[in-house]
């Protein structure tokens, strides 16, 4: 197959087309085909919550569930309200930027709800 892209967590170049995703049959990592910031529509990225409502930069959410963070012994623990949130573009896998007491952290939205 032509033209397909390393992988970009092992770099290794046996890739292949899965739907609208490459994987990697080596590490087992999967990631869009479509390049760092482009959307498959013309508007931008929507990211929404667990219950499924849009969030937008500057939202307070609140966890629903304990997060462990790794490399540490931190938990985020469930019902932490977190005011502020970012949504970086481009950010991987990560949709949200957020600061609480124990730091600076890059969460999915799905453990989140909109307050």
């Amino acid at each position: 197959m032509p033209n397909l892209p390393a992988c970009p967590q092992c770099t290794l170049e046996n890739t292949y087309p899965d739907g609208s995703n490459y994987v990697c049959p080596d590490c087992g990592f999967e990631w869009p085909m479509l390049a760092q910031g482009e959307t498959s529509d013309d508007g931008p990225r929507e990211v929404k919550d667990a219950n499924g409502n849009p969030l937008a930069s500057g939202d307070t959410v609140v966890l629903i569930k304990d997060l462990k963070v790794k490399g540490s012994s931190i938990v985020l623990k469930k019902g932490t309200k977190i005011k502020g949130i970012r949504l970086p573009e481009g950010a991987g896998d990560h949709e949200v930027d957020c600061k609480t007491e124990q730091g600076a952290f890059m969460l999915k939205a799905e453990f989140m709800k909109k307050a």
